[in-house]
């Protein structure tokens, strides 16, 4: 891993180190295969990871994994297997957009599609309905390798806590703070959004608990989270 040459390169690998420390890796992203994985991607949008592994199962059970199979299965019967990742209905079309354009556009080859590196492939997924850029990060960093930072809800709120960025700027702007400050290494930006998601659910919550946090040797002088 290449050093960061600026302040906040040096500050972002301090508090990664922290987190490291503290947590120890997060093996993310649990899946069999990287079709298995743009599944969970979809299925986790607004829930817990535990219901989307249940969602998951119940496909596997049904030998749905395949893209295929979910194109050629009735939604109504894809909706009621992934019932427990909640927003089933939404999902299953979501779940269906992604598999047309994939057997469309690629064959239905999840390595074709990641094949080469092509720099239009964020914006093929992002045109897929119900696609973010949240959701298409994921699919990006943690099915194709791709050196690209997630920003998720916890991101933002530990990056505002720790006076890294402003209230509401954009997705792409916190995301450009990672890649520009950072060494572009898709193994460090794994293990970072995991850890960051990690102290966001243990710590850096909506009420916080920062007495324990391995964060909390760097917040700002004078913010009203310091015991």
């Amino acid at each position: 891993m290449g050093m960061p040459q600026t302040a906040t390169g040096h500050r972002l690998l301090s508090l990664y180190r922290h987190l490291f420390r503290h947590f120890g890796p997060q093996r993310w992203w649990p899946a069999r295969s990287r079709f298995e994985v743009i599944i969970g991607a979809i299925l986790t949008q607004n829930t817990a990871w535990t219901n989307v592994e249940r969602a998951i199962a119940a496909m596997r059970g049904a030998q749905l994994l395949n893209p295929r199979k979910i194109d050629a299965v009735p939604q109504e019967q894809l909706a009621r297997l992934i019932r427990p990742a909640g927003y089933y209905n939404m999902k299953a079309e979501r779940l269906k957009h992604f598999t047309r354009f994939l057997l469309t556009r690629y064959g239905g080859s999840v390595q074709r599609m990641f094949r080469g590196k092509r720099p239009g492939l964020r914006e093929e997924l992002l045109e897929i309905s119900g696609i973010g850029e949240e959701t298409a990060d994921s699919i990006l960093l943690y099915a194709g390798g791709r050196p690209i930072f997630i920003v998720d809800a916890y991101t933002r709120r530990v990056l505002e806590r720790h006076g890294l960025i402003a209230t509401n700027i954009p997705y792409g702007e916190i995301q450009r703070l990672f890649m520009t400050h950072l060494p572009t290494d898709p193994a460090l930006f794994n293990e970072y959004h995991a850890l960051l998601v990690a102290v966001g659910k243990t710590y850096c919550r909506r009420t916080p608990r920062c007495d324990d946090c391995p964060l909390l040797y760097d917040l700002p002088r004078g913010s009203p989270l310091l015991p």
